[in-house]
Parts: C-alpha cells; sequence; structure tokens
C-alpha cells in the first residue's frame, strides 16, 4: 500500500471508530497511530484529515445526501459513509488532492474496508458530487449560520 494510502487507512480507522462509539479523538487517533507505525509526515497527514472531517461531518453528510439521494445516508454502512466524508473533504475543503486521485483513493479504500460493491458505489457517489462540485464547495467552505 502506498504510504499515503496507509495514511488515509488510519484516518478512516479513527473516523469509523469514533462513528460507532463515540471515543475521544485524541485518544483514538494515539492507538490507530501507535498500531499502525506511520512516519511522522504520514501521522500528521491522518492527523490533518481526521480533524479536518470531524467538525464537517454534518455538512459533508448533507452534502452526499443532497446530491446522491438515491443512496440515504442512513442506509449507507458506516465504513462507507467515512471513506465518502475524506474524499468530499479532501476534493472540496482541502483540495490540495487532485479530484481524480481523491477518487481513486477512496476506491482504494472502499475495495480494503468495503463490502464488494462499495468500489462502484464509492465511485458513482463522489461522481455525482463532483458533478455539483462548485455548489458543495460553496456548502462546504461557507456553511449557513
Amino acid at each position: 500500500m502506498k504510504p499515503r494510502t496507509r495514511a488515509r487507512s488510519v484516518a478512516l480507522q479513527a473516523l469509523y471508530e469514533i462513528d460507532l462509539t463515540n471515543h475521544p479523538l485524541g485518544s483514538v487517533l494515539q492507538e490507530r497511530f501507535d498500531d499502525s507505525q506511520l512516519e511522522p509526515e504520514l501521522v500528521e497527514f491522518a492527523t490533518i484529515i481526521v480533524q479536518g472531517v470531524m467538525p464537517l461531518v454534518v455538512a459533508l453528510d448533507t452534502s452526499i445526501a443532497k446530491y446522491a439521494p438515491e443512496w440515504p445516508l442512513d442506509q449507507v454502512a458506516t465504513i462507507d459513509r467515512n471513506i465518502l466524508r475524506i474524499a468530499l473533504w479532501e476534493i472540496a475543503v482541502d483540495q490540495k488532492t487532485p479530484i481524480k486521485v481523491a477518487i481513486n483513493e477512496a476506491v482504494e479504500l472502499a475495495k480494503l474496508f468495503g463490502s464488494d460493491s462499495t468500489p462502484r458505489f464509492v465511485n458513482g457517489v463522489l461522481g455525482s458530487l463532483v458533478d455539483h462540485l462548485n455548489d458543495v464547495i460553496q456548502t462546504l467552505n461557507h456553511p449557513k449560520v
């Protein structure tokens, strides 16, 4: 697995645990980092992802639900939902990862952690979001008060 894919994998595992258990972010990240033995720059990258996604979970989910209504978010597997959150955050908020790379990375995580249908599902949802990217960026970067 490529180094940044491993970092995304650790971030995904942390977000998944937090989503299911509501454990504190700091302790979850520390445990994941202790288990993963990531290099310092990859620890930083994974931390940035988790700390970027966490405060925007509701906004990310709202965008996913709005532009992919055929997949009700409450029926989406927790791991799949977090893969989508990471990719959407990278594409629309962080904007440092090229769109195709973020989608490919999400599909790779889907292959590793999701069901057989997850890669296609993730690719489809992200494709729909990218079709409305300007609106999504506007919503995520300028949330209504």
